[in-house]
């Protein structure tokens, strides 16, 4: 019977094994990935899977090894369950590759897809998830789940064996997906401390000491009416980072700071400064809890004759792209979400390897970047 049927002259088990010098089963079982085969072999082997040109046929490997070898990035929410979604979508690749699919509503179309592909963070995750999982022969699939029915969707596509595992990025506090991920026993890795109690593993931002960061960068460079700009207060990285950064204020004899809540994005950010200015005209300092608020804050404060950084400082929050592209680029507490997205996938294929099935969380430290806005 014929495992690997392949176009005529393209390299086979046979041509591998005569390279390597081992048997053809001993070449099935590295390229399946069977761990109880010595080191020395295994490293034989791929030299000479690369000196062949071998390429294993994914379908015929799946029916040895069970696995899909592709992994599900999903971003999730807690959207309205009245919102329309088209029975069938377009694929959209995460890398750009064929070999990678998008499963959900149409971004063109939901208003929720195109809120994540407007913001750089998702961007960033994708880079991350991608450039880990690509030399270990694994494969994205990209996934939304706004809606009750796209949560279902999820779950049962993780069910079926459809991808291996997944990487959950969610959106909102009352997100039921992780409950329903562990409910199912299915293995996952979380973007961000979940708001509800959870048992899965995630990775994280030490957020309070990136606020402190901040605060300590204001008071340092003389600032003395300084206000904040928070993000959600409803989700835990808002909350960190207002708590981190009143803490720090509190500890340098700053015990009131005037806050405007935000929801992540630009025009929230431009909103939030506009009460601040109209409630405290006189502030001189302004802490951003991400740099799409921050952008808008510095637009505001333009538009209101208030020089950035002389007449107000502005700091932000993550160093992602929109704090380069700022006018004054912005002074950001650098958040490493693609060394963050990478070590959420170590921890799924860590897992799917049957090394470490334990819950585990991993906390990463923050930077301050310090640039033209404060």
């Amino acid at each position: 019977m014929t495992e690997d049927p392949r176009p005529a002259g393209a390299p086979t088990l046979e041509d591998v094994a005569r390279a390597a010098g081992v048997s053809r089963a001993t070449v099935s079982r590295v390229v399946n990935g069977v761990r109880n085969v010595d080191p020395v072999i295994q490293e034989s082997v791929r030299q000479a899977v690369a000196a062949t040109g071998y390429t294993p046929n994914r379908a015929a490997r799946s029916l040895v090894t069970r696995r899909a070898d592709a992994i599900a990035l999903v971003v999730s929410g807690a959207g309205d369950d009245s919102a329309e979604e088209p029975a069938d979508s377009p694929a959209e690749s995460a890398d750009g590759s064929p070999d990678a699919s998008a499963v959900g509503p149409d971004g063109a179309h939901n208003s929720f897809t195109a809120h994540v592909f407007a913001d750089p963070f998702f961007g960033r995750v994708v880079a991350g998830v991608v450039n880990y999982l690509r030399p270990r022969g694994m494969y994205p699939v990209l996934m939304f789940a706004e809606t009750s029915r796209a949560r279902d969707e999820v779950v049962s596509y993780l069910r079926q064996g459809s991808a291996d595992g997944a990487l959950v990025v969610s959106t909102h506090a009352e997100d039921p997906l992780p409950a329903l991920i562990t409910d199912a026993g299915l293995p996952a890795v979380l973007y961000a401390r979940p708001a509800r109690p959870a048992r899965i593993s995630y990775v994280d931002l030490a957020h309070q000491d990136g606020a402190r960061l901040a605060a300590e960068h204001l008071l340092a460079r003389g600032c003395r009416r300084i206000a904040t700009i928070t993000g959600p207060l409803d989700v835990p990285a808002g909350q960190d980072r207002l708590a981190g950064f009143r803490d720090t204020m509190a500890r340098r004899g700053h015990p009131y700071i005037p806050i405007a809540e935000g929801r992540f994005t630009q025009e929230s950010g431009e909103t939030a400064m506009e009460r601040l200015l109209a409630e405290h005209p006189d502030l001189d300092g302004v802490f951003a809890a991400n740099d799409l608020m921050a952008v808008g804050a510095c637009h505001v404060l333009r538009e209101h004759g208030r020089r950035v950084p002389e007449d107000v400082a502005v700091v932000g929050f993550d160093d992602s792209s929109a704090a380069l592209a700022c006018r004054p680029p912005l002074t950001t507490v650098r958040q490493p979400v693609e060394e963050m997205a990478a070590e959420m996938a170590r921890l799924l294929l860590d897992r799917l390897a049957g090394s470490d099935r334990a819950v585990t969380s991993v906390i990463f430290e923050p930077s301050l970047v310090v640039r033209g806005s404060a």
